[in-house]
């Protein structure tokens, strides 16, 4: 997959007293690149919950390689892993400086569920979204 990225500004309430971001929040970087790759491919998350479909995270593993400080300019990358039938494998890198040779800061592996938000069960993805993610696959660039 071409690389999709966002840029993020680390503010003082994405820190601790000494100034660095605590860790909890590099979920919620994490959470806004995986958002807006879906919004770039025309899906909205609003759309989806009137369709009774959401995606929430299954499981996390992430490497916190160095810290980013208050003002920093991050670049949150995403890239689809893999695709099965209800889930998502999404690779995600948090760097800073937005260039090819940034800071690597954090890499992630978040596995995502295509789930029913009512009844809280996995469902199928509907087949023009999986369609989108397979086409972004690492494997298949």
């Amino acid at each position: 997959m071409a690389l999709f990225s966002i840029p993020i500004r680390i503010y003082y309430e994405d820190t601790d007293t000494a100034g660095i971001v605590y860790y909890a929040n590099y979920l919620r970087f994490l959470e806004r690149g995986r958002t807006e790759l879906l919004r770039s491919l025309g899906i909205q998350q609003s759309a989806l919950a009137a369709r009774r479909i959401a995606f929430a995270v299954r499981s996390v593993n992430a490497e916190y390689l160095k810290p980013a400080k208050l003002d920093d300019l991050l670049v949150v990358e995403t890239r689809v892993a893999d695709v099965g039938r209800a889930q998502v494998m999404f690779n995600q890198q948090v760097k800073r400086n937005a260039s090819i040779n940034g800071i690597l800061l954090l890499e992630a592996q978040v596995r995502v569920a295509c789930i029913d938000p009512v009844l809280g069960k996995p469902i199928a993805m509907p087949q023009e979204i999986h369609q989108q993610f397979t086409a972004l696959t690492e494997k298949s660039a």
